[in-house]
């Protein structure tokens, strides 16, 4: 396989959604992302059918532990050995372990426990992955297309959620768990010989030997390089206020709005849909104009506006205005979190960008999810509203800091070099 070395070598003149690496890239992310919804799916409806609702629970929360525990540790590898080699490797553990499970439910029912041991494998596969998977677009085009790239995996994650749960449904209707397993797993198997064939930039410290230093020591200098650093400190600190205000009121709140409302499941998804074709809308704004000017400034401006409608979404009584409200939120918070992550690919020196990215995801892929519980205590106690006002004022707060920092305030896009 041939490498560049990133460092010496102009970044690719051509726009990436023109890009043939990016496109490889573009194409094993939507396959695996794909994967991923219909194998939460397919875990779903086998422990429902295995076990009890509260032990459904259990088998679905499970892989949220070891991604809280390991997520740090997953960027020191993916620095370490390279993010292409680990997404390689996450991709094809995910799909032998998928696929074992679907020949297993051919010939039997498993035990529940058999199920949480999955979802645990796949967290600590997630771990290892996630931080790699984010650090792969600044190894594959230049810093002028990073943005635009964020906005073209925007849009693949909304596509995976509209497409993946259909999928996993038609799955399980055909031929129950086993099948849609088996369509998890074909997916991530889609993903593998693209991810090969993507072409990866080689850093200088690449070329030469490791050296004896251990994955804390690695660990530690990456903590220090963050705390360090004028616009990645502040940007960590408003990710994870803006990830905590937002992800209980989405997950958990929302379900718990629409039952007080009376607007049932199907007002839950017509909720969800105005925000995802907000965030969707946000996407493809970047995705077009491939960078927006005072990024810093768009940024914490947008997370501190869209939290006023979160806490708005807790005071409307009729529907439809809700999912007004989810399409102005998703376009707003889905721009916050396409320019933090451009910010993080941007500003991050490439010999760090998985622990950059590892820290940036752990709050909202590890910690987050823990507090699912909490929330729902707190709205059974004080109701809904209040929550959704507490959790906005964390938003608002995350806005509000980010403005007062001078660095994160000042941060821009680099422009694309102009074609020769």
């Amino acid at each position: 396989m041939t490498t560049t070395d990133i460092r010496e070598t102009p970044a690719p003149e051509k726009p990436a959604h023109r890009d043939g690496n990016v496109l490889r890239w573009l194409g094993a992310y939507s396959a695996s992302a794909i994967g991923d919804n219909v194998f939460y799916i397919a875990l779903s409806w086998a422990a429902i059918q295995s076990g009890s609702p509260a032990q459904a629970g259990v088998v679905m929360a499970v892989s949220a532990v070891p991604r809280a525990l390991l997520m740090l540790g997953g960027g020191v590898v993916a620095d370490r050995f390279g993010p292409r080699r680990v997404v390689i490797g996450g991709d094809a553990v995910r799909c032998v372990a998928v696929f074992a499970v679907a020949g297993l439910l051919l010939g039997a029912s498993p035990g529940v426990w058999l199920l949480a041991a999955l979802g645990f494998v796949f967290g600590v596969v997630d771990a290892l992955f996630m931080p790699a998977v984010g650090a792969l677009p600044a190894r594959i085009t230049g810093r002028g297309q990073l943005a635009r790239v964020q906005g073209m995996r925007g849009l693949v994650i909304r596509l995976a959620n509209v497409v993946g749960a259909p999928l996993g449904g038609l799955g399980i209707a055909l031929g129950g768990s086993a099948t849609a397993f088996a369509v998890a797993g074909l997916l991530f198997a889609v993903s593998l010989p693209l991810l090969v064939g993507v072409r990866v930039g080689k850093l200088p410290a690449e070329a030469g030997p490791q050296g004896a230093r251990t994955a804390w020591s690695e660990l530690g200098d990456g903590l220090r390089y963050i705390r360090r650093h004028r616009i990645l400190a502040p940007l960590m600190v408003v990710v994870a206020l803006a990830d905590l205000g937002f992800v209980g009121p989405l997950n958990i709140g929302l379900t718990l709005l629409a039952d007080e409302r009376g607007w049932g499941a199907s007002g839950v998804g017509l909720v969800l849909a105005g925000f995802g074709a907000g965030a969707g809308g946000s996407a493809l704004l970047l995705t077009v104009r491939g960078r927006l000017p005072r990024a810093g400034v768009v940024l914490c401006a947008t997370c501190a506006v869209g939290a006023v409608g979160i806490a708005a979404m807790a005071y409307v009584p009729r529907l439809p205005v809700a999912a007004g409200v989810a399409l102005l939120v998703g376009l707003l918070v889905g721009l916050t979190g396409a320019l933090s992550a451009a910010l993080m690919q941007t500003e991050a020196d490439p010999a760090y960008i998985g622990r950059v990215t590892a820290v940036g995801g752990l709050v909202s892929l590890g910690v987050a999810p823990l507090t699912y519980p909490l929330t729902g205590w707190a709205a059974g106690i004080w109701g809904t509203a209040p929550v959704f006002t507490a959790s906005a004022a964390t938003c608002a707060l995350a806005g509000v800091y980010g403005l007062c920092s001078r660095g994160l305030r000042a941060a821009e896009l680099p422009t694309a070099p102009p074609r020769p």
